[in-house]
């Protein structure tokens, strides 16, 4: 009950936070239906209007439908957008250039895109934070573009120097305004190692649609 209380209290925080400085965003209302529930989402294009706009394109032709949530770890947060029910990869298209510096950051209930090592990478999945996940924000210590550039070079001559910066980060764009109880009921489901798949869910979680819509808040904090 005490671990409860304290996330409650925490997922407000963020949420009073956010809603503070809502009247200088410009956002977007979004649903998605889940096969555990549904889940209402604010993203904000006035802090990272690519990324939006790249999210909202696949919103739009409907490219979520059917996708699982193929990677899900208690106390971190819940992953989907990449795969299919048979465990295919959906085709992510072009990738976005990360907003990781936009100052917001990775706390429980936001939403942020899932990308590789590159920091460019980004293209339509994406997790929700279960945890305020600090470790995964942008930095002064973060790699550059720059950086990066560097170390692809060097790697092309066989050459792997550890790097001395941090993680660029990963671009939060939105936050949980509804749902939060169907997010916590997917955190928290069995999850076993499958083939190259590691954390994912043994009860197949389904995107049955995500869309644009006007969520009613009443449902956030309820689990």
């Amino acid at each position: 009950m005490g671990k409860l209380l304290a996330k409650l209290t925490k997922l407000v925080s963020v949420v009073c936070s956010f809603l503070l400085c809502a009247t200088a965003l410009a956002e977007t209302k979004i649903l998605i239906e889940t096969s555990l529930g549904n889940i209402g989402l604010v993203l904000y294009s006035d802090k990272a209007p690519l990324t939006v706009e790249k999210f909202l394109e696949h919103v739009d032709a409907g490219r979520y439908e059917d996708l699982i949530f193929h990677r899900v770890i208690e106390g971190f947060m819940i992953q989907s957008g990449g795969y299919k029910k048979d465990l295919s990869e959906s085709e992510s298209g072009v990738t976005v250039q990360s907003e990781a510096d936009n100052g917001l950051r990775n706390l429980l209930g936001t939403i942020a895109m899932a990308r590789s090592d590159e920091i460019d990478s980004a293209s339509q999945q994406f997790f929700i934070n279960t945890e305020d996940n600090i470790r995964l924000d942008h930095s002064e210590k973060s790699c550059t573009r720059e950086d990066e550039a560097v170390h692809l070079k060097a790697l092309e001559r066989g050459l792997n120097k550890p790097r001395n910066c941090a993680n660029f980060g990963y671009t939060v764009f939105g936050h949980v305004i509804s749902g939060m109880n169907v997010v916590w009921a997917i955190e928290s489901s069995p999850t076993e190692d499958r083939e190259n798949f590691y954390d994912l869910p043994i009860e197949t979680i389904t995107i049955k649609s995500i869309r644009r819509n006007s969520p009613e808040k009443s449902e956030m904090l309820k689990r």
